[in-house]
C-alpha cells in the first residue's frame, strides 16, 4: 500500500471502496511487526485495533462516522486509555492500569479514529533523546544508529517511519517539536491551556501540553482542533473560543505577514551551519514573497535553558513524590521500615535522569537555596513573557531552527546531561512564555538527515500559525521519509 500523507487522502479512498480501514490497520500492523528493531511500541493493540476498524468500516458505510475515520493513531506512555497499562516508561508504574481516559484521547476516539498501540518516551518524559526509556533506546528512522529525539521520539519515529498516521504527544520544552524535526515530520505545542491535561501524567504542570505529530500542517490542524477547548476536569484549561483550524490552514493564500527571527539563535555557537544556511535561504525567499522580516535582539535566550530546567525539576520534584511503592507500581521487596521502603522502591523504580531531575528540583526548593534559583527563576520567566509579548506587537510570528544539530547518535552526549540539555535550547521559549509553536520537516541535511525549522505564534493564534505553516510546507518541505 501507498504512502498516505494526509488524512484526506485516506477517506478519499475508503470513500471510493478501495481501501477499507481493516485494510487500513492490518497494514500498519505489518509495518510495525517488520520494524521491531526500531523499539518504537512497548505494545501493540493488535485484536482491539482490528475490531474498531471493522465497527468504523460499517459506521463509514451507514454515513455514521465520524471527523477522523481512517485516522490511525499512535500514543506516547504517558497518556491515559482506561483499561490500558501506562507505564511513563519506568520501573516505577510496572503493571499499572488506566483507571480513565485522558480527555484529549476520548475527544479523538469520539470522532473514530483508531489507536494502535502505546509509544515509548524518555522515562516520565523526561529527556531530549528518547534513550531514558525503561524499555531501551528508540532507533531514528532515518539513521537507525541515531536518537529520534525526545521525549516524544518514539511518536515521531512511527509517524516517520509509517508505522502509523499519526501520533500523540506531550510537550514540557520541545517533546513534541524537538524530536519531529530530528525525524522529518511535523510537531505542534499548543498554547498552555489550550488542550486539556487531563489524563496526562505530570512532568512539569505549569510547561505541560499534549500535541499532534503528523506528517500534514493539515492533520495536526484537524486533530488539534478536535483535542482543543475547555474541560471541567482540568483548571489550567482555558475557556477561549476554538476556531476552525482546520478550514484555516487553507485561508492564507496573498496574505503578508510581518515575521521576526532572533539574532542570538543566527549567532549561536552550537547552530550547524547547514542549518543556519538553510533559515536564511527561507528568510530570504519569504523577503522575496513580499513578507516583512524583523531582526529581533533577544539578550534573554542564554537564560532560556536555566530557567527551563530549573523550574521544571522543582514542579517534577513534586509532582514525581506520589509514586511512592505505597499505592500502585513497583514495590521494592527488600524493605524494613516504612521509610526504607519509599527509599528503595523510588531508587529501584525510578531512572538515573529522572533521579538526577527529582535531586536537582529539590535542592532549588530547599531552604536557603529557594530565593536564590526557583525565585529568580520565576523572575526571569516573568521577563521571558513579557519580552515575547513585546516581540509580538511587532511581528506575526518567530521564525527560529527546532533544534541546533540534526539527530545525533546512540550514546554520543548520555553522559553529559549540559550538552544533552541545550539540545532544547530553541524549543523551550515557547514552553516558558505558554505559546503555541510548530516543527517543520524544512531541511535535509548533506548527512541524510533531515532538520525542522520552528514558527512560534502568541497565545492562542494557533489557527494563523497553522494557516502560515501549511503554506509554508507546500513551497519549502524536504522530502518525506519513505521506507
Amino acid at each position: 500500500m501507498k504512502r498516505f500523507h494526509k488524512l484526506s487522502e485516506i477517506q478519499q479512498e475508503i470513500a471510493t471502496g478501495s481501501l477499507s480501514c481493516k485494510e487500513l490497520v492490518d497494514v500498519y500492523l505489518g509495518r510495525i511487526e517488520s520494524q521491531k528493531s526500531l523499539n518504537i511500541f512497548v505494545e501493540v493493540f493488535e485484536e482491539e485495533a482490528r475490531q474498531k476498524a471493522v465497527e468504523i468500516d460499517k459506521k463509514i458505510a451507514d454515513g455514521r462516522a465520524g471527523r477522523l475515520a481512517g485516522l490511525v493513531l499512535g500514543i506516547k506512555d504517558v497518556l491515559c486509555y482506561k483499561g490500558h497499562t501506562l507505564t511513563a516508561s519506568s520501573r516505577i508504574l510496572e503493571g499499572f492500569e488506566s483507571l480513565f481516559t485522558a480527555t484529549a484521547v476520548q475527544k479523538l476516539l469520539d470522532e473514530d479514529a483508531i489507536i494502535i498501540g502505546r509509544q515509548s518516551c524518555d522515562e516520565f518524559a523526561m529527556g531530549s533523546s528518547n534513550e531514558n526509556s525503561c524499555y531501551g533506546p528508540v532507533r531514528n528512522p532515518w539513521s537507525p544508529d541515531s536518537v529520534p529525539g525526545g521525549s516524544s521520539g518514539a511518536s515521531a519515529a512511527a509517524v516517520a517511519a509509517g508505522l502509523c498516521h499519526a501520533s500523540l504527544g506531550s510537550d514540557t520544552g520541545g517533546s513534541v517539536r524537538q524530536p519531529a524535526g530530528l525525524c522529518g515530520v511535523v510537531g505542534v505545542k499548543p498554547s498552555y491551556g489550550r488542550v486539556s491535561r487531563w489524563g496526562l501524567i505530570a512532568y512539569a504542570s505549569s510547561f505541560d501540553q499534549i500535541g499532534p505529530i503528523t506528517n500534514s500542517v493539515e492533520d495536526a490542524a484537524l486533530i488539534l482542533e478536535i483535542m482543543a477547548g475547555n474541560d471541567s476536569q482540568d483548571n489550567t484549561s482555558s475557556s477561549k473560543e476554538v476556531s476552525s483550524y482546520s478550514s484555516q490552514c487553507k485561508e492564507v493564500a496573498g496574505k503578508k505577514y510581518k515575521i521576526g527571527y532572533l539574532k542570538e539563535a543566527l549567532e549561536s555557537e552550537g547552530l550547524d551551519p547547514e542549518i543556519k544556511k538553510r533559515k536564511l535561504d527561507i528568510i530570504e525567499s519569504w523577503k522575496a514573497e513580499g513578507h516583512e522580516l524583523i531582526e529581533i535582539e533577544f539578550p534573554l535566550l542564554e537564560y532560556l535553558v536555566p530557567c527551563y530546567y530549573i523550574l521544571t525539576t522543582a514542579e517534577a520534584s513534586s509532582n514525581l513524590s506520589r509514586y511512592d511503592g505505597i499505592r500502585y507500581g513497583h514495590r521494592s521487596e527488600d524493605s524494613g521500615k516504612l521509610e526504607d521502603l519509599y527509599r528503595k522502591s523510588r531508587s529501584e523504580g525510578f531512572g538515573e535522569e529522572v533521579q538526577r531531575r527529582i535531586l536537582l528540583g529539590t535542592f532549588v526548593l530547599s531552604a536557603g537555596y529557594y530565593d536564590a534559583y526557583y525565585t529568580q527563576a520565576m523572575k526571569v520567566r516573568r521577563l521571558i513573557r513579557e519580552k515575547t509579548e513585546a516581540i509580538f506587537k511587532q511581528c506575526d510570528f518567530l521564525f527560529s531552527p527546532t533544534s541546533p544539530s540534526t539527530a545525533f547518535k546512540i550514546g554520543e552526549k548520555i553522559a553529559d546531561p549540559i550538552e544533552m540539555f541545550l539540545a532544547d535550547i530553541f524549543t523551550v521559549h515557547a514552553n516558558l512564555a505558554g505559546m503555541p509553536a510548530i516543527s517543520l520537516p524544512l531541511g535535509m541535511h548533506s548527512n541524510q538527515k533531515p532538520f525542522g525549522l520552528q514558527l512560534m505564534a502568541n497565545s492562542f493564534q494557533e489557527g494563523e500559525m497553522l494557516a502560515f505553516a501549511n503554506a509554508c510546507m507546500a513551497q519549502h518541505a524536504a522530502p518525506s521519509l519513505q521506507l
